[in-house]
């Protein structure tokens, strides 16, 4: 279904992708919460075309709504669509809340076969001052996504991006941006896709073994945060 290509880009001496993301149809369920909401107007902003899906139709309308109120013709690419219809497209996130991800894959899985799937869930319970990281038996939520999704290509990034900075369009997002997936031409996708996001980079993680390690120091990240009472990310340091 994916074989192994050329790279979409090419590695810049700083280690990201250098070259912007050519225009594509990308549909994002969940594009009502927080962190879909935000991606969907930052990748229309960069000139996507984007499905905002959510279960239902209409809340999906308000959101774009309030969306184009806000950032008038900076979004006009976004287009209100239940989940279903969101599918509809080259590659599909799913921004839906981490308890609600796998579940939601299994039921999306025939609209989803042949597609590029982006998984962004971290599985995070809070004790305290902490968090903690909650694994399901594939030992990631990536991995157990793929095992859902036989027929598609699960890659994973964004765990790292507070959802609220996604929608502050006239904010530069300064952060690294580590991808990972089984499939090394749905891997470079999804690295175009973020490197076309102003002052993000894209480094290529390694297949979707590695995924629990960035799934897991999301906890670690939110610790910090909460601890120091800072709003920190990540970026990688000698490249």
């Amino acid at each position: 279904m994916f074989g192994d290509g050329a790279p979409t880009g090419r590695f810049s001496r700083g280690g990201g992708w250098a070259c912007k993301a050519s225009v594509m149809r990308i549909g994002v369920l969940g594009a009502t919460g927080p962190a879909g909401r935000g991606l969907a107007a930052r990748l229309a902003d960069c000139g996507h075309e984007v499905l905002a899906g959510s279960r239902e139709r209409a809340k999906a309308e308000v959101t774009v709504g309030a969306l184009r109120e806000r950032w008038g013709d900076r979004v006009a690419a976004i287009t209100p669509a239940n989940n279903v219809q969101a599918c509809d497209a080259d590659v599909v996130v799913l921004a839906v809340n981490a308890d609600a991800a796998l579940s939601t894959a299994r039921y999306f899985a025939d609209q989803l076969t042949g597609k590029v799937v982006v998984s962004m869930a971290n599985n995070l319970v809070r004790n305290g001052t902490e968090f903690n990281a909650v694994l399901p038996p594939h030992g990631s939520i990536a991995n157990e996504m793929q095992a859902l999704l036989w027929r598609s290509e699960v890659v994973t990034a964004f765990h790292l991006v507070p959802a609220a900075e996604f929608e502050q369009l006239d904010e530069p997002m300064e952060s690294d941006v580590v991808a990972c997936g089984n499939d090394d031409t749905a891997r470079r996708t999804l690295m175009d896709i973020i490197v076309g996001i102003p002052n993000l980079r894209a480094f290529d993680g390694g297949s979707l073994e590695n995924a629990v390690g960035m799934e897991t120091f999301a906890a670690v990240l939110l610790t910090i945060n909460i601890r120091h009472k800072v709003r920190a990310g990540l970026r990688l340091s000698g490249v």
